[in-house]
């Protein structure tokens, strides 16, 4: 069975979106890159923040397949499969297993709530099953804000003790760390990577395996030197790592006064970060409020713009991105 080996700063990466809805593999793929690059570990595409649900079947298996097909590390991403319907969830966490990804990540079935967890140990078994013979490691999504759902503690224990190893791990976007703990207390090695960055300061010693996060569009670099002084993986520096963290905290405020500044109109650094993601320049007017994407809001496009604000045209070179 192929082992997960995912660990540290992860990206929940944003999908571009061209002006027709459809997702724009070429943009999406060289923003996975250029992450990848930079600082993380690894991504999890075609999540919450890559909009996964807003998006039909067919087009999430076009986008995963892109991403095999753009030579990117397999083994570095965990991609989102769950599902309202079990058979659509079933058909993904398929193609992902025969695509060669790392990791499935698996949304309970969310549209009808109050299910009974032996409705979805079944939801489980059915992919698990499905995926017997590319045993693809699944991790649970745990978002009961969004998809009214939880996958509480006592429920995780019969599911590890139903599905063994397959069950890999969980990833938390509750924002309750007394959780993750919890979750992570459920059986050895069983690997939980809260929402919430402050997990990143309990990864080397502590319970939890890592962190996914959406901010990590923003500032991965920063993120993964932290990472690197508090769970030992050093590439370089002899940063001080509250002094990085401050940096990142900085990015992080920074990135989101700028995606503030430009809800009613474009700047200067619109030009920039056009050209980083080789995207169509936008007509003013037209700022983050009202992106392409199909859920509209603070959607994909809008993310990977405001990540691309932050790369181009932060003041201190603690924010731009380096190679280490």
């Amino acid at each position: 069975m192929t082992e997960a080996r995912l660990s540290g700063v992860i990206a929940a990466i944003a999908t571009a979106v061209e002006d027709d809805g459809e997702p724009d593999c070429a943009r999406s793929t060289a923003f996975a890159k250029f992450l990848l690059d930079h600082g993380c570990d690894a991504l999890n595409v075609l999540g919450t923040t890559g909009e996964a649900t807003s998006f039909s079947t067919e087009q999430r298996r076009k986008l995963m397949t892109a991403y095999r097909q753009a030579g990117l590390p397999m083994e570095r991403l965990m991609v989102g499969t769950g599902a309202a319907a079990v058979r659509d969830a079933v058909e993904l966490t398929r193609h992902a297993a025969e695509l060669g990804f790392a990791a499935a990540l698996v949304l309970p079935p969310f549209y009808y709530k109050g299910i009974a967890d032996d409705g979805l140990v079944a939801y489980l078994e059915a992919i698990v099953a499905a995926t017997r013979h590319r045993p693809i490691p699944i991790y649970l999504y745990h978002f009961p804000a969004l998809s009214g759902i939880p996958w509480h503690v006592g429920l995780l224990g019969r599911i590890v003790s139903t599905f063994g190893s397959r069950i890999a791990g969980l990833k938390d976007s509750s924002g309750e760390l007394g959780f993750a703990r919890a979750a992570a207390a459920v059986a050895p090695g069983f690997a939980v990577f809260p929402s919430n960055e402050a997990a990143l300061l309990e990864a080397r010693n502590g319970p939890f395996a890592g962190c996914i996060s959406a901010t990590v569009n923003l500032n991965a670099d920063l993120r993964a030197r932290l990472c690197e002084r508090r769970c030992g993986r050093a590439r370089g520096g002899g940063e001080d790592p509250q002094a990085v963290r401050r940096q990142a905290a900085g990015c992080r405020r920074q990135g989101a006064d700028r995606a503030y500044s430009r809800r009613c109109g474009l700047g200067a650094g619109d030009a920039a970060a056009d050209g980083i993601l080789g995207r169509r320049p936008r007509r003013r007017g037209r700022g983050l409020r009202c992106g392409a994407g199909p859920a509209g809001g603070l959607n994909s496009p809008a993310l990977t713009h405001c990540a691309a604000l932050t790369i181009s045209s932060a003041p201190r070179d603690a924010c731009r991105p380096r190679a280490f």
